[in-house]
């Protein structure tokens, strides 16, 4: 067995590192970009007087990131080459998002808004592998260049990991379909030009088929805002919305109508071991930043690294990031080596492994780091609370960790096809 990444991904680690050098770090020191990065980073993003959303100039700053990083090669990475990606692999695209957020906080690698020099662009390949001739053509392009974005909604008032019992319906009025519902944590609705709404049209609550995905235009009549949600990690762009007899042509569904939720869970697993990826480099930052501190403060004449009070608990978490390491990459491996359905079959429950353990890690990792470094730690003026508040999240959002530990009891358990379909 051999352990070593290949020699072309290490080789290209050291293409971004020199790239972040040569091109964002400048762009983020520039025009007093380090607001958005240092102590008043959560000021300088939220403008707390338009309901708290991000600021125009922070959303600049990150565009203008993006098209460096697209001009540069780097940000299509994960696609496929006919999109002018470099068809990267799931093994490829955990370790640079390991090694980036390894980094720490900075304009390379800013999870909070799901914004890399690496991009993640899931719709693009929902559009491939479910769209119509014509979807692809109009979406795929547009979504590349910015021109068109697609939001996410699944998730009710009333419902979140529970989606098959979704509330929001549509039924066929014409030559097309009117839907009425509601959605919640619609993420990124303030810039988006369409929106994924999942909605049952046949079949039973709880059911997994009868749901279908529809591509609504954000300006359609009766698609309305109700209020973005202020979270412990702003700023917001995650608003509830409400659909009261919206309209949109029957030809607006994406892949097969009664099967909507496959749309959903496309993406699920590379979503999941990507983000857990980038949890476990969040994580080793906040380990080393405190073992870095702790061998330089010296408090009653010795280093606090002599401590084994200090040691011990940060021993503890260097030694499960190197066994999550071992996991996430063997995981992500054996992903490129499987069909999709085989990956659903064979490999969701390791994906629910890797990513529950690695949030969780980095929120105790980041909490043991403002040990270490007393009242500097607990501070704005230290990274730490903004890694824990930024990734707190994951532990609920992507499949909440409950959700994932139910996914591998289902296979430890031997519950059975039945169960496997309910994640």
């Amino acid at each position: 067995m051999d352990f070593n990444l290949p020699a072309e991904l290490t080789a290209y680690l050291a293409e971004l590192d020199e790239f972040i050098e040569r091109e964002i770090k400048p762009l983020e020191r520039e025009n007093d970009n380090i607001r958005f990065f240092d102590h008043r980073r959560e000021w300088a993003r939220t403008d707390f007087e338009r309901g708290g959303l991000p600021r125009h100039e922070w959303e600049a700053l990150l565009a203008e990131m993006r098209r460096r990083a697209d001009r540069a090669g780097h940000y299509r990475y994960a696609l496929p080459k006919e999109y002018g990606g470099k068809d990267g692999t799931n093994l490829g695209m955990a370790v640079i998002r390991e090694h980036l957020a390894a980094k720490g906080l900075g304009l390379h690698n800013d999870l909070q808004n799901e914004s890399s020099i690496v991009g993640n662009l899931p719709t693009v390949l929902m559009f491939r592998d479910f769209g119509t001739p014509e979807q692809k053509a109009k979406f795929i392009p547009g979504i590349l260049d910015d021109k068109i974005r697609v939001a996410f909604g699944l998730t009710e008032p009333n419902h979140g990991s529970d989606a098959t019992w979704m509330e929001t319906r549509a039924v066929r009025d014409g030559d097309g379909w009117r839907i009425t519902g509601a959605k919640m944590w619609n993420t990124g609705l303030h810039v988006a030009t369409h929106d994924f709404i999942f909605a049952r049209i046949d079949g039973r609550d709880g059911s997994p088929r009868g749901i279908a995905c529809f591509i609504v235009p954000t300006d359609s009549a009766g698609f309305k805002i109700e209020e973005y949600l202020w979270t412990f990690n702003m700023p917001t762009d995650h608003p509830r919305i409400s659909l009261t007899d919206v309209w949109i042509p029957a030809d607006a569904i994406l892949g097969d109508p009664g099967n909507g939720l496959a749309v959903a869970q496309h993406f699920v697993h590379e979503n999941r071991i990507r983000q857990a990826a980038s949890s476990l480099g969040a994580a080793q930052f906040c380990i080393n930043e405190a073992v870095k501190y702790a061998s330089e403060r010296k408090p009653f004449g010795k280093a606090l690294a002599t401590n084994q009070a200090i040691q011990w608990p940060l021993v503890e978490l260097h030694t499960e990031a190197a066994m999550l390491r071992t996991l996430i990459h063997k995981t992500a491996w054996e992903m490129d080596r499987m069909s999709k359905p085989e990956v659903a079959e064979k490999l969701s429950d390791k994906v629910a492994m890797c990513n529950y353990r690695a949030n969780r890690l980095v929120c105790e990792a980041a909490d043991r780091a403002m040990q270490v470094h007393g009242g500097l730690g607990y501070s704005r003026h230290k990274p730490f609370e903004h890694i824990y508040r930024h990734h707190r999240r994951y532990r609920i959002t992507e499949g909440a960790e409950e959700i994932q530990m139910r996914r591998v009891a289902q296979i430890l358990f031997g519950f059975g096809r039945a169960g496997r379909s309910e994640d």
